[in-house]
């Protein structure tokens, strides 16, 4: 695969921000397109560009649908008082910030933008909805969700078992994700969770989904974030520091879980890395920082074992010892991810936010030392679909 431009036009982060929460919820009313303009505006802050050079925008949401979040990128610009002449409303889960990230990166190379901005926002704790409830089921939907199915949880609890079956993983291995998870959020103030738990602790937390627990799961938070993307060439003229984009990949597979080729194997997730790792030239011995979509525990193991970083059946061992907490051999979440900080029904763009932050070394007590490289991964749908990025520091 070819290798990004190293140019003059080569695609950086150079702004980022997200919105501060009490208790996972805004700290006053406001709508999602309040979130993300608060956001956007902090982000361009950031990067010290103002908000009439945007001209490409990138975002997506569950917001407003039926209605104005069919079409996502003209609502917010509408909003925000811009007119990109690059857009990008792609949706595919959790997962579209690192898609977009791609995308962004694609359109600064060939000129088609110079400013890019990407955006997302959610307030669905205080609304106590995530705007899906009462609809029918439809196309492929309707063959699940008549039956009971639990929506996304069941089909997670499905591909655990599953991976339980072929390769006697634990729940007591899962349970090891989620504690250091919390061991990370424990450093991070913006958390939400920030109290220690131990395994028993996960394990005689309420069982949602067989065999996953309420502690195996994310939270439901509300948030928003924000980063903005130039060139190399621009963010010198700025004189800010920049995170380079070095590589990207994204597929997706299926849908419904009962289409998916094989429950116990995250098949978006080995293309996507193996696409990014191979364009950014960089090998997994590199990275420094790991932050992946944790919207339930083996959604990280099944993410490791896609990635790479260990071999399939090898997660549950991977992760045993606290491997990936603070002061393991491991780094990753390091925000306390999706299980202990936030996850306002669509995480990725929180992964990225994270990883720039440890990159330009201002996380503070969760400071990954000497940090230059990060890979994130983001996982959407019910592990339907999987975008990469490799960013590092120079």
């Amino acid at each position: 695969m070819t290798t990004l431009n190293r140019g003059a036009r080569e695609p950086v982060i150079v702004g980022i921000a997200d919105l501060p929460l009490l208790d996972g919820m805004v700290l006053t009313p406001m709508s999602p397109l309040q979130a993300q303009a608060r956001v956007a505006h902090a982000a361009l802050k950031d990067a010290g560009i103002p908000m009439s050079e945007v001209d490409g925008l990138l975002t997506a949401g569950m917001w407003g649908l039926p209605g104005a979040g069919m079409l996502p990128t003209v609502t917010v610009g509408e909003y925000l008082g811009i007119v990109p002449r690059f857009m990008d409303g792609t949706n595919i889960g959790g997962s579209a910030f690192e898609s977009h990230v791609g995308h962004a990166a694609m359109a600064i190379e060939a000129g088609k933008c110079e400013v890019a901005l990407i955006t997302y926002g959610s307030v669905q704790k205080s609304d106590r909805s995530r705007n899906l409830a009462g609809r029918p089921a439809g196309l492929t939907m309707q063959f699940e969700a008549p039956w009971g199915l639990p929506t996304p949880v069941g089909g997670y609890a499905i591909s655990a078992m599953r991976h339980m079956h072929e390769f006697g993983t634990t729940s007591e291995q899962l349970a090891e994700i989620a504690v250091a998870t919390r061991k990370w959020a424990a450093l991070n103030p913006a958390a939400m969770h920030r109290d220690l738990i131990g395994i028993d602790d996960v394990l005689s937390s309420p069982m949602i989904s067989d065999p996953l627990h309420l502690l195996d799961s994310c939270l439901v938070t509300d948030g928003a974030g924000a980063l903005v993307m130039t060139t190399a060439e621009h963010a010198k003229a700025l004189g800010v520091t920049p995170i380079h984009v070095r590589g990207y990949g994204e597929a997706q597979t299926h849908w419904t879980v009962a289409t998916m080729p094989d429950a116990a194997r995250l098949i978006p997730a080995e293309i996507s890395g193996k696409a990014a790792l191979e364009m950014a030239g960089i090998s997994r011995d590199a990275i420094d920082v790991v932050e992946v979509y944790d919207s339930f525990t083996i959604t990280v193991l099944l993410t490791l074992e896609a990635l790479g970083f260990c071999q399939r059946g090898e997660g549950g061992a991977f992760v045993s010892g606290q491997r990936t907490a603070p002061g393991g051999a491991f780094p990753m979440n390091t925000n306390g991810g999706g299980l202990s900080y936030c996850h306002p029904g669509m995480y990725g763009i929180f992964l990225l936010i994270e990883a720039v932050r440890q990159l330009r070394g201002q996380c503070g007590d969760r400071q990954v030392a000497n940090a230059k490289t990060a890979l994130v991964h983001g996982t959407g749908g019910t592990l339907s679909s999987g975008a990469t990025c490799i960013l590092t520091r120079h």
